[in-house]
């Protein structure tokens, strides 16, 4: 084993030597930092936490990291779930994402996670964080993001825990896992802008939001949370199918939401989630392009009135599905070519 590791880590420096570009590969840590450079986000620091077993996080973070470096500036730094044998990106391993210390420096954190359940040393940047008064974006399934046991450090953040009721998710992204309201994998969603908040800085050049995820459901937000866009459940998995009738749509759910969260510490900071995000959902252009601007709108910047969300490299996003992940890649697939 140990020389199987010792094999991988070598071949992964040479990729980068080979490679080179702005990205760097912490072969310890296992994660990717992209540089940024010149652009408004010059000087901003974005940790992305990914890490679930269905939707590929560890696909979609990378790219909307490098959208946000290569286009706009920012440092974007990608965690990964890691299998600790080979040091190879392993989504369903619940219970090591290396390297969330880097959130100590962080001037926003994104989050995509699944049912994890990580030692105390990774929790607590997560959760220092969550108290620090900066920016949260949530994505897909980090309305469920733990699963911890309730001897555990931690348990209180669990996805079921009563106090805070929902655990983190619902405590600060504004809910908790509830249900598919769309028929998984067999009905889409379109995002409908919520015409009380059509001109929200976050909705710049928003203009046809769909992804072939379906709808969650959605019933803890509060009533001073300002839904943006509402999630119309389609009849297909094609851009072009129609809502379908009847009461899945009648009310529809929330989709993006923004919210303001008051840490344990008073710090208050600004929240937003949506339950799309799956790799698959960011062939969408408008998709990228409102996470961008979220990621502005977070931070107090200026909002670009059409933000520049070409994609970075290549990106062949897999359909989500359990155990669907590639096996064996390493972070260093990542670095920017």
């Amino acid at each position: 084993m140990q020389n199987s590791r010792r094999f991988l880590m070598t071949l992964t420096l040479a990729v980068l030597a080979v490679t080179g570009g702005t990205a760097t590969l912490h072969a310890d840590q296992q994660w990717v930092t992209y540089e940024g450079g010149d652009g408004p986000g010059k000087g901003k620091h974005i940790v992305f936490v990914s890490g679930d077993d269905e939707y590929r996080s560890e696909e979609a973070c990378p790219q909307l990291a490098k959208i946000l470096s290569q286009r706009h500036g920012f440092k974007c730094t990608v965690l990964f779930a890691i299998d600790p044998e080979s040091g190879a990106i392993k989504p369903d391993h619940q219970t090591n994402i290396p390297g969330t210390e880097v959130l100590d420096d962080a001037d926003m954190m994104v989050v995509f996670l699944r049912f994890r359940n990580l030692p105390d040393e990774q929790m607590k940047p997560i959760i220092d964080f969550t108290n620090s008064g900066k920016p949260i974006l949530g994505l897909r399934t980090s309305t469920h993001a733990f699963n911890i046991p309730g001897d555990a450090t931690y348990a209180k953040w669990s996805w079921r825990s009563g106090n805070p009721q929902g655990g983190w998710g619902q405590a600060v992204l504004g809910d908790t896992w509830i249900s598919h309201h769309g028929h998984h994998k067999h009905e889409a969603t379109r995002g409908v802008v919520n015409p009380k908040h059509a001109d929200h800085p976050i909705l710049n050049g928003v203009e046809d939001v769909f992804g072939p995820t379906d709808v969650y459901g959605i019933k803890h937000l509060r009533d001073d949370d300002d839904v943006l866009m509402h999630g119309a459940v389609l009849s297909g998995m094609k851009p072009t199918d129609p809502p379908v009738d009847g009461p899945k749509n009648n009310p529809m759910m929330p989709l993006v939401w923004t919210r303001m969260y008051k840490g344990e510490t008073g710090n208050v900071s600004r929240v937003i989630n949506t339950t799309m995000g799956a790799s698959i959902d960011l062939e969408c252009e408008d998709l990228r392009r409102l996470l961008v601007n979220a990621c502005f709108w977070g931070l107090k910047m200026d909002v670009p009135e059409k933000a520049n969300v070409d994609i970075v490299g290549e990106f062949k996003p897999s359909f989500y599905g359990f155990g669907s992940y590639t096996k064996g890649v390493m972070p260093a697939a990542y670095n920017l070519r």
